[in-house]
């Protein structure tokens, strides 16, 4: 007796140790599934019901109740995906990606009191997650907190100065996290055939953080021909929503030949996903009469680096002039701390330095390569040097050379 009961048990432990070996196999292999369905079908409901299949096997699996989690959230499902987080962060508070994924269903939600607690909640347990941090850089960013999302994001680019997410969002934030700023930049430019003297450009500005954006106000004197003159400008950045802003401005000047009449532009900027930026817009210069140009421009962040290409096309009864850029930035620091280096063809309505150049019959060539460092001290402090080349077509045939070089401070507070 004692041996066949020593089988029976023998061969029940054998049953069970199998059963519980399939069901963890078929759990895996239904996430597995689950997966499957999601990414390669976008099939969202059959994946929430291989999870809940696969969780009826492994109730305690924190991946699998996750993943469910997170298709909740991709399906418009709020109360479900916050119920699971909230279980799974009961269960394993320690769980860093539960944190990011319920902070992330709250911050897309609008609820970002509640997405900053559990993000918060979050770094008590793992205050070193990266994702974390920037998940709360972008709250505070809508909270309109921008100097604490300052700080964060450039403490996350001190020890991680490739994360691309980072530069993207340090950039954004860096110049709207304080209220006022002052400034003035000083252009020398040399010609070796074109003009006889030099052309000088100075000029002072207010920068404030509105409610809509930032202002800025500036006040630009030139002495070209032998002869100087003064432009007003206004410049505003609106924020538009989280993934748009624009830039609005204009100028004026009596001194017209010295600057244009007036100017106007606009553009309509883009944040978009994986760190790339896009701009369409227009700018009009009045000289003795209108020259309209439309410019469209991409970017990207990549580690270290920011890459952009830019084109202004001036149509005129004849043609379209075609203008040109490319620069490319590396950063070594903060959003103000890094060296650029800039190729193209073309004249830019944006370059006070050489605008008033546009302001001619025969749409002329031109090549020009220009470097500048920037350069942030103490937080509030910005230094900043440029020099450029141009080989500029002035008449029809008859090239010249133009040389610039420049240095501007900024100081915030």
């Amino acid at each position: 007796m004692r041996t066949i009961f020593f089988l029976l048990l023998s061969a029940l432990i054998f049953v069970k140790v199998q059963i519980g070996t399939a069901q963890e196999t078929s759990s895996d292999e239904l996430f597995q599934r689950a997966r499957q369905a999601t990414f390669e079908r976008k099939d969202y409901a059959a994946a929430i019901n291989l999870c809940k299949k696969a969780l009826v096997n492994s109730p305690k699996n924190s991946d699998i109740s996750l993943f469910l989690g997170r298709l909740y959230s991709w399906t418009n499902q709020v109360d479900s995906a916050r119920k699971v987080f909230i279980d799974i962060l009961e269960t394993n508070p320690d769980y860093e990606e539960a944190s990011l994924a319920y902070g992330n269903l709250e911050f897309w939600n609008k609820n970002l009191e509640k997405a900053l607690l559990i993000i918060n909640n979050g770094l008590s347990r793992t205050p070193e997650s990266t994702q974390l941090l920037l998940l709360k850089v972008k709250v505070l960013n809508e909270q309109n907190k921008l100097t604490e999302a300052n700080q964060i994001v450039t403490e996350v680019l001190k020890k991680d100065p490739k994360n691309t997410e980072a530069r993207s969002l340090s950039s954004r934030i860096n110049e709207s996290s304080f209220a006022n700023s002052v400034g003035m930049d000083y252009d020398f430019t040399y010609f070796d055939k074109q003009f006889n003297s030099p052309w000088q450009l100075a000029s002072v500005n207010y920068g404030r953080q509105t409610k809509i954006g930032i202002m800025t106000a500036r006040v630009n004197y030139a002495n070209r021909f032998n002869e100087s003159g003064l432009q007003m400008e206004l410049e505003v950045y609106p924020r538009i929503s989280k993934t748009f802003y624009a830039y609005i401005g204009g100028g004026y000047s009596a001194d017209e030949g010295i600057f244009p009449k007036y100017r106007t532009g606009f553009s309509l900027y883009a944040n978009l996903p994986a760190a790339f930026e896009a701009e369409a817009g227009f700018r009009l210069l009045h000289f003795t009469s209108n020259t309209s140009v439309y410019t469209f421009a991409a970017g990207k962040y990549i580690k270290n680096y920011w890459l952009n290409f830019r084109t202004y096309l001036t149509p005129s009864d004849q043609n379209i002039s075609q203008a040109y850029s490319f620069t490319a930035r590396y950063y070594y620091g903060s959003a103000d701390d890094y060296f650029s280096i800039a190729l193209g063809r073309g004249i830019s309505p944006d370059n006070n330095e050489n605008n008033i150049l546009l302001n001619n019959k025969y749409k002329l060539n031109s090549n020009n390569i220009s470097i500048g460092y920037r350069h942030l001290i103490k937080g509030k402090n910005v230094i900043k040097f440029g020099a450029s080349y141009l080989n500029q077509e002035y008449n029809e045939g008859i090239w010249g050379n133009q040389i610039n070089v420049s240095a501007g401070y900024q100081r915030r507070f």
